[in-house]
């Protein structure tokens, strides 16, 4: 079966989903492994636990799924109208495991990936996994991922183990990105067992809640550590909508600049800009999970129009009518191409 790129007919452009997921086997078997064995944080054994061996519909659909790089996802994309996924290893990716575990995984999923973008060039992009646990090993799998395997970002599931990617050891990794000038995605998995508190018992601990929650936060350790200020060119992206900074935007901003002033924590230290210039000109937003009109266009409001790009989430979201939404949008034609394609261009040089 074979699936030509659609040339985005009279839209007037291509829809470009940024945020799309897939996994190899090995590493969903690994997930389960680290349940069964009790070596699994909270978030990995109430995540995995569940999506790794419930019957449901739903789960049976994300497994199948996540694991097809070929005629299924692409009869999926042909169904909804998605003309390029950028594609990145699923969450928690590499980062629940010990490095040498997670290095062999990781490098079989870029691996696999490559050849997938490889089958299909005009459908498929790829984004580079890495494994933050060994900062030097991911800095050399970052070369590779853009000079071997193509790849055009870097994918990081949130915290690794605990740890964000403003410390000090990982600081290769975002000097890497920059010097490479790939964007830096930064993807939910779920709080780890010092943030995660009653979330499970309270049924928030996922998408639901504690993954914007936590991104999130990791997000504006990036933003208030002065990272932009050593890398002024480094790109930052994430999904759901810039994991709710957006709509937050002016308080942070606002009580950030007071906790400069007023010396309260030794890390609150003067950056050069203040939060709106870091989020209008290192930040770019995705609406994966976000089909919200009004979230959406609060999103272009806050970041300017050259700072938001469409995902869908597949295959954690497949709804046709969310693609329908934002084809929809209130919003003129050029702000739309924008959102459904150049800025997804421009961000990831396709």
């Amino acid at each position: 079966m074979t699936h030509a790129l659609n040339t985005g007919g009279d839209r007037g452009y291509l829809r470009i989903a940024t945020e799309e997921a897939f996994a190899i086997p090995e590493q969903m078997d690994a997930y389960l492994r680290l349940v069964r064995e009790g070596k699994a944080d909270k978030a990995t054994t109430s995540l995995w636990g569940f999506y790794g061996t419930s019957p449901s519909e739903r789960t049976q659909f994300i497994r199948d799924r996540l694991l097809d790089l070929g005629d299924l996802r692409l009869a999926a994309m042909d169904e909804t109208g998605i003309d390029v996924a950028i594609l990145s290893m699923t969450s928690p990716g590499g980062q629940v495991f010990e490095a040498d575990e997670a290095k062999s995984l990781v490098r079989k999923a870029n691996d696999v990936l490559k050849d997938a973008c490889e089958r299909h060039p005009s459908r498929y992009v790829g984004m580079i996994s890495i494994v933050p646990q060994d900062p030097a090993w991911s800095v050399e799998e970052i070369a590779r991922g853009k000079n071997e395997l193509g790849f055009k970002g870097v994918m990081v599931n949130s915290h690794t183990q605990g740890h964000y990617l403003d410390e000090a050891q990982f600081d290769p990794i975002l000097r890497a990105c920059a010097e490479h000038d790939l964007p830096l995605y930064i993807h939910p998995q779920s709080p780890p067992d010092d943030m995660i508190a009653g979330m499970v018992e309270a049924g928030l601990d996922g998408a639901i809640f504690g993954f914007g929650v936590e991104t999130a936060y990791h997000l504006l350790r990036i933003f208030t550590t002065g990272v932009f200020d050593r890398y002024p060119n480094l790109t930052v992206c994430a999904g759901h909508g810039g994991e709710a900074l957006p709509y937050w935007l002016f308080r942070l901003n606002y009580m950030h600049l007071a906790g400069v002033r007023s010396k309260r924590y030794e890390r609150f230290q003067p950056l050069k800009h203040d939060l709106y210039h870091y989020m209008r000109n290192n930040f770019v937003a995705t609406t994966s999970g976000m089909a919200c009109p009004l979230a959406i266009k609060l999103c272009i409001d806050q970041l300017g129009e050259d700072r938001v790009m469409y995902a869908m989430d597949y295959p954690y979201e497949f709804v046709a009518d969310e693609v329908r939404t934002h084809d929809n949008l209130d919003i003129t034609a050029e702000q739309k191409k924008k959102l459904m394609q150049t800025n997804a261009e421009r961000v990831f040089k396709l």
